[in-house]
């Protein structure tokens, strides 16, 4: 897959959140804190969530490295380095 830019990655994980979580608020979400918390995403919705993505960018995530995703910085920094290797 070619490589996304970092705005057309953080689009896709925000389209991937909203198709699981249509009523998540995205836009007072902080990049820099816990994104599940703050939409209130159960554990259920994140995989479904793993899942869009995977299906879109063709990344998939061990569950050793869910720790990485915490913040929705963090979900997009691991990404572009994943979709880079």
């Amino acid at each position: 897959m070619a490589q996304l830019n970092h705005d057309t990655l953080r689009e896709t994980v925000i389209d991937a959140i909203l198709a699981v979580a249509p009523e998540a608020d995205v836009d007072a979400l902080p990049a820099d804190r816990p994104w599940r918390e703050a939409l209130e995403i159960d554990s259920f919705d994140f995989l479904n969530i793993l899942v869009d993505l995977e299906k879109r960018l063709g990344v998939s995530v061990p569950e050793s490295d869910y720790h990485e995703l915490a913040t929705l910085d963090g979900l997009i920094g691991y990404l572009e380095k994943r979709l880079a290797a």
